[in-house]
């Protein structure tokens, strides 16, 4: 039936047989169906999973506390933390700093999404560093945490999927510490 024979016989055909009152009507809907989904995602389980650091929120603002990174940068305190796959082990080395070497340290490997997924290592001194049974996964990165068992001092790093050993450092980049001695420039060199 065409346009002018409906006029012609007054009949009118139903709204919802036009294609224009779908978009009007079903446009909207979908927009609120899939915001109502994205809310749920968002929410969910793992939502609030972020840096497993203590803070302090004032207001909106968050502070942590950086003393422990800035003893670390002052002691000069970096390592390497590896995972032996076929040994079914993490070992710890020192490289550079003056670290206590009969303590036992905490070695954190923290998931980059889930807190469940986080797994901590009591790593005991031996001869070249420290070690620790245990073979945590290397098939995703992982967030890596060294610090002894006070918390006076830690040093972080990222371990890239794939990959069995990390350099772990402060994670403030400060420059030498205040009573370091200055080296000259060497041949002209500026730093």
């Amino acid at each position: 039936m065409t346009e002018k024979n409906q006029q012609e016989t007054g009949t009118r055909s139903s709204p919802w047989r036009q294609p224009v009152m779908w978009l009007v009507i079903g446009l909207p809907v979908a927009v609120v169906i899939a915001g109502i989904i994205m809310i749920i995602l968002a929410g969910g389980e793992g939502a609030t999973d972020v840096v497993p650091d203590d803070v302090q929120r004032t207001a909106q603002i968050q502070t942590a506390d950086l003393g422990p990174d800035q003893t670390a940068h002052d002691m000069r305190l970096s390592a390497i933390a590896r995972i032996d796959l076929e040994g079914a082990f993490v070992e710890v080395l020192p490289v550079n700093g003056d670290f206590d070497r009969e303590a036992p340290l905490r070695l954190h490997l923290l998931h980059p999404a889930l807190e469940d997924g986080d797994q901590a290592f009591e790593v005991q001194p031996t001869e070249t560093g420290w070690r620790a049974d245990g073979t945590p996964g290397v098939e995703h990165a992982w967030r890596v945490r060294l610090e002894p068992m006070d918390g006076q001092w830690r040093l972080h790093g990222r371990l890239p999927a794939g990959q069995q050993a990390v350099s772990l450092r402060p994670s403030m980049d400060l420059g030498a510490p205040d009573d370091a001695p200055r080296q000259p420039f060497a041949n002209g060199q500026a730093q």
